[in-house]
């Protein structure tokens, strides 16, 4: 069994590495990445620091694998966060010097493709969050959304439990970020119906693991991070919730079976699945077919879950990942799903 630990926690003065492990995103849309910086500095009271491919598109896998090496060996960097996600970040996990990264750990932000680096760090054992990259959480139009902002400075700056709220109202529509207008206002949101809850009859604490669907599926595929002892996971918390890339009910469902079939999804307490994202610039969805989508999805799920896992504790709606807000839950570390109180606690 992984001995997993938490990470010492920065203050505010301190240097947090901003680091582009997937894309680097930040040098076709600067605005955003710009404006995450500035809230960095202002709000947070954190000091971000760039590295060479930071905002450099097409960088190798090698190069991005050198900046987390320089982020995690300089004692003067107290956290990292990345800029956005990616789709290859799979190529630099080969790369990286894990024993390095063992010997200086630190907190992790980040979220999607970043996945897999919260999975390395996991195995490393240490505690990563799932969240609150610098484009998206904290680049947000207008302002940042207070339930991300709040979840944020809990996560970088102190230690215990903390209580995760639904969501009052929510988004997933993007805005152009190459349109400076993108940035006069915030974003349009709709009110929410709060979480769904599914055999809600016990209270679960466990050791978190799981991210983007899509990206826990590419690593199954190529037999990476995943401990070929599956007792590691026996009474953990799986999260999962899906990418802009709109997985169909039918994929996800093919997923979940696989993973079934693997053994795994028997191992988890408790499935909190994140808000599902039902628009995007490929497929931009109305209300109607928004709401069809999600369902197909929910189906999904279940059908899933009641064939392999069907005792298993469910959490529908859960507000992390490519939806806004953006809750930072802790990658490896404590949640607890208290059913009959219809609540969940973290531990930062």
């Amino acid at each position: 069994m992984t001995v997993i630990s938490y990470p010492p926690k920065p203050s505010p003065g301190d240097r947090i590495a901003v680091v582009s492990p997937g894309a680097g995103l930040p040098g076709l849309f600067p605005r955003p990445f710009e404006l995450g910086l500035e809230r960095l500095r202002k709000d947070y009271e954190l000091e971000p620091v760039e590295y060479p491919a930071t905002r450099k598109m097409g960088s190798t896998p090698q190069e991005r694998a050198d900046d987390i090496h320089a982020a995690f060996a300089d004692p003067g960097i107290k956290a990292v966060m990345a800029s956005i996600g990616g789709d290859d970040q799979i190529t630099v996990l080969p790369l990286l010097d894990r024993e390095l990264i063992r010997a200086n750990p630190k907190p992790f932000f980040g979220m999607s493709d970043n996945t897999n680096l919260l999975m390395l760090l996991r195995n490393a054992g240490i505690v990563g969050y799932h969240g609150a990259t610098v484009m998206t959480a904290l680049g947000r139009p207008g302002a940042m959304d207070p339930l991300t902002a709040e979840s944020l400075r809990a996560a970088l700056f102190t230690s215990g439990e903390y209580e995760l709220e639904p969501a009052a109202r929510w988004n997933d529509v993007d805005r152009d970020w190459a349109d400076p207008a993108t940035f006069e206002a915030e974003p349009e949101t709709r009110p929410g119906a709060g979480w769904s809850w599914v055999k809600p009859d016990r209270v679960v604490e466990g050791r978190s693991w799981g991210g983007c669907l899509e990206i826990v599926g590419w690593l199954l595929m190529a037999d990476r991070e995943i401990p070929h002892d599956l007792s590691e996971f026996d009474g953990s918390v799986l999260l999962l919730e899906t990418s802009e890339e709109m997985p169909s009910g039918t994929e996800v469902f093919r997923t979940l079976r696989n993973m079934g079939e693997r053994g795994l999804l028997q191992r988890f307490s408790a499935l909190l699945m994140g808000r599902a994202k039902t628009w995007s610039f490929d497929r931009p969805n109305g209300a109607e077919e928004a709401a069809r989508y999600a369902a197909e999805q929910r189906e999904a799920v279940l059908r899933a879950m009641e064939a392999y896992a069907p005792g298993t504790t469910i959490v529908f709606d859960v507000d992390f990942g490519h939806t806004s807000p953006q809750l930072v839950i802790p990658y490896g570390g404590l949640v607890r799903v208290d059913g009959p109180a219809r609540r969940i606690t973290v531990t930062y």
